[in-house]
């Protein structure tokens, strides 16, 4: 069973994830980026910002911290489980959307494997009551009387 966590500052965790830096961080994290010079390489992104940006979703509780060496202060980071709630459906579905629709790319450069199942898997967003694919052009606001 997944944790459950509330985040205290709404505001602030929305502008958080909202911030460029992070969103690429938390994909990055996720495809398996998780060291620091791996991340800093991977996107091209100044050390100061990096570490600004790690220690911010780190306080968040989107990232936990884990030293990898014991002769240096050296971290890797991973998706916490409330972050792999929230990360893993948005950043899929973002990162998609990017790779098919702005970039050209073939979204089989970053496969996903459903362990469930055992099988590569392209998640999509399914309708509760009859199981169908909800697209954009589908899915409307319900709005009470």
């Amino acid at each position: 069973m997944a944790e459950h966590v509330t985040f205290q500052h709404g505001q602030a965790f929305l502008a958080a994830i909202a911030e460029r830096w992070n969103y690429q961080i938390l994909r990055e994290v996720f495809f398996g980026v998780h060291r620091f010079g791996e991340l800093k390489r991977a996107l091209g992104i100044s050390a100061n910002i990096l570490t600004a940006r790690l220690s911010d979703l780190t306080e968040l509780g989107m990232l936990d911290k884990r030293a990898y060496r014991e002769d240096k202060p050296w971290y890797e980071y991973r998706l916490t489980e409330a972050a792999r709630e929230l990360v893993i459906p948005a950043v899929v579905a973002v990162t998609r959307w990017a790779e098919t629709r702005a970039n050209g790319q073939d979204p089989n450069n970053r496969a996903l494997l459903h362990t469930g199942c055992g099988n590569r898997t392209e998640p999509y967003l399914a309708c509760d009551s009859c199981h169908e694919p909800i697209e954009a052009a589908t899915l409307v606001p319900l709005v009470a009387n």
